[in-house]
């Protein structure tokens, strides 16, 4: 039995829907879950930039909350410094945000694949690397959307239906043109517009995210290395398709043998921003408690 809990890693909120999905199916298991929004957005920083910053949030969750497994629930941190990560944190587990390169070119027609990231991101050659493991002659079309991740991370909340379609239309219709049968959300953030992007690429193209995948691999670590009920212990039925809906309320569960796994969330805070981006207005309120609130995580500051 491990009470250490799992934590979770993004520069925003883009790692919410991996980490609401993994307390969903593991009702048992303490979890954390970090913004770091004083770096935020990590698309727009070098490699190097990148592992310094993260290099120096493991070292104070280390201290903090000695996690058995980080989560970098950030396709941009994930493709930038998870070796790096890694080789400085020997015995910590690390598990990455891959980009769903692979069942995009395993069911692709026209052997040409959308991913859809920040700059970081789709610029990197890990993403052309993954297509040409898993199905030789594959064509990835990389697009960048810096803009995108910025109206989830601060307009989202108090965006409309309508604004939240308008949001996706110009990058499906930027991928329709390229002759692309599959798009790979390439980003957490965009998580959040999954519903949007699958209503509106419906029926020529198919839209993949990686949240399953990346729940089932966490699940699978911590069968073979311990759980925080033993094992086999505090794991849920899989719902349907939770991550159809990533952004709506819910709360920490209590496990079936009594008691509940604690939840917290941190925030490494960098200047508050308000709708389309830029400082609150003068007697503006953070958006992190609203958020804490929403997961059942009790929020803490760093």
């Amino acid at each position: 039995m491990d009470r250490r809990p799992v934590a979770f890693l993004d520069s925003g909120i883009g790692g919410i829907p991996y980490c609401r999905n993994f307390v969903s199916r593991n009702p048992g298991e303490p979890v954390v879950y970090l913004a770091d929004h004083a770096h935020f957005p990590y698309g727009q920083r070098s490699r190097e930039e990148l592992q310094g910053i993260l290099k120096g949030i493991t070292e104070d969750l280390a201290v903090r909350e000695d996690p058995k497994m980080l989560v970098l629930a950030c396709n941009t941190a994930t493709v930038s410094a998870l070796s790096f990560l890694r080789d400085s944190f020997p015995r910590l587990i690390f598990v990455g945000t891959v980009p769903a390169v692979k069942p995009a070119v395993l069911n692709s027609m026209t052997r040409r694949i959308g991913v859809l990231g920040t700059r970081r991101t789709v610029d990197d050659p890990y993403i052309q690397e993954l297509a040409d493991r898993y199905g030789g002659g594959v064509r990835i079309f990389p697009v960048a959307a810096p803009e995108l991740v910025e109206f989830v991370e601060y307009r989202y909340g108090g965006a409309g239906a309508e604004e939240r379609r308008q949001a996706v239309l110009p990058y499906l219709a930027q991928f329709r043109n390229l002759g692309v049968d599959g798009v790979v959300l390439g980003c957490t953030h965009f998580l959040f517009l999954l519903k949007e992007f699958r209503e509106e690429a419906a029926p020529d193209l198919r839209v993949y995210d990686s949240v399953e995948g990346i729940t089932r691999r966490i699940e699978s670590l911590l069968d073979g290395r311990g759980r925080a009920g033993g094992p086999g212990g505090g794991l849920a039925e899989a719902p349907s398709r939770p991550a159809e809906a990533p952004a709506g309320g819910g709360t920490a569960e209590t496990p079936a043998g009594g008691g509940t796994a604690f939840r917290r969330f941190y925030v490494r805070e960098g200047p508050q921003q308000g709708p389309p981006h830029g400082p609150l207005p003068p007697g503006g309120e953070s958006p992190w408690p609203a958020r804490a609130a929403e997961m059942g995580f009790e929020l803490m500051k760093l």
